[in-house]
């Protein structure tokens, strides 16, 4: 994902959302966002929609912040729980009551319940927006619900976060946030963790010995040479010696 080609986008004039600048704080905001949702791979526009929610409900800050009067006169606005905390709403979307402080923190594996004042670190306030928009812990809606595949009902997905208010001004802001994303190539995908391969061991090379070699035949004996024929003449003369000697 081009980066710099988002921002670009969000800065044209008639994006829609920012003006035609952002400043640090924006930024950096905008930052933590991406990053979470490129780790997990968050479809497009379904990160259009999340990125619509936090500009909307942080006051365009792209920064987690606390309620406006911290829940004065609401129910949740008292004294709550085992350590007499206050669950106003804190984060890039409003988390209000105890039982939904309890709920994240277990999910996150962070006592939010003794300490309701880490969910407005960036990271965690990153996770609660993400986490709680995919899985439906605001209510029940969940962002399959509305953007998924070739579907994206931007007005009614607001239903995930606070029922209809500012639904369409909030789908605005969704389409402007798709646009900078298709404008920096991003496509929805985790990248992928580069894993040391694992050493091979040394090959073992092994020597099968070699079949015994049966020794050499012996050599055929040879035939002896068949005697020479003698010559009548000298059988003749055998014969005449042989009476003589008698």
């Amino acid at each position: 994902m081009d980066r710099s080609k988002f921002y670009e986008s969000l800065r044209a004039r008639n994006s829609g959302v920012f003006g035609t600048s952002l400043s640090q704080t924006q930024v950096n905001g905008t930052e933590a966002l991406l990053n979470e949702g490129q780790s997990i791979g968050l479809p497009l526009r379904q990160l259009a929609y999340v990125l619509a929610t936090a500009y909307h409900e942080t006051a365009r800050t792209m920064l987690p912040i606390e309620e406006y009067g911290k829940g004065k006169g609401r129910p949740y606005g008292k004294p709550a729980g085992p350590y007499d905390k206050i669950y106003f709403g804190r984060g890039f979307v409003q988390l209000t009551w105890l039982e939904n402080y309890q709920h994240a923190g277990e999910v996150l594996g962070i006592n939010l319940v003794k300490f309701p004042e880490k969910a407005l670190d960036l990271d965690i306030a990153s996770e609660i927006l993400f986490r709680g928009m995919m899985e439906g812990w605001f209510t029940r809606k969940k962002l399959s619900d509305y953007i998924s595949g070739d579907k994206a009902d931007y007005v009614n997905a607001r239903r995930i976060v606070n029922g209809m208010d500012k639904a369409e001004l909030i789908a605005g802001y969704a389409k402007a946030f798709e646009t900078a994303l298709r404008a920096a190539g991003y496509i929805g995908q985790a990248p992928k963790t580069l894993l040391t391969p694992a050493e091979k061991p040394a090959e073992t090379v092994v020597v099968t010995p070699a079949a015994p070699q049966s020794p050499p035949p012996e050599p055929a004996p040879q035939a002896s040479t068949p005697p020479v024929k003698r010559s009548l003449l000298q059988i003749i003369l055998d014969i005449i010696f042989r009476r003589k000697g008698a």
